[in-house]
């Protein structure tokens, strides 16, 4: 059966042909999946710039942390050296044979 392709006139009122209420209905249907489309992608967006968001912030927490970290070990680092200039005086320390050569001093 072939469709219709001559709209009507009644009344006042137009009937549109099958052929334009095709085109109209696969346009609606076109319209409608690409709004679709965008909210899902807009929901991937909101997901994946949450999960960013909490990367980045586990990222700057361990960032900080070991930060703090080596703080500590700086200051570690600088008591161990004065203790260990008070006792043995200035020198040089070789760690791959363990021996403190003290420096003269003028």
């Amino acid at each position: 059966m072939t469709k219709s392709t001559k709209s009507t006139v009644t009344k006042g009122e137009i009937r549109f042909s099958e052929v334009e209420i095709q085109r109209i209905n696969d346009l609606r249907i076109a319209v409608s999946g690409v709004f679709t489309q965008l909210g899902q992608v807009s929901i991937e967006k909101l997901r994946l710039a949450t999960e960013y968001g909490k990367a980045t912030n586990d990222i700057e927490t361990n960032k900080e942390s070991l930060l703090k970290k080596h703080a500590e070990l700086v200051e570690t680092e600088q008591t161990l050296y004065k203790e260990l200039n008070e006792k043995y005086g200035n020198g040089n320390f070789d760690p791959e044979t363990g021996i403190f050569t003290p420096t003269e001093e003028s």
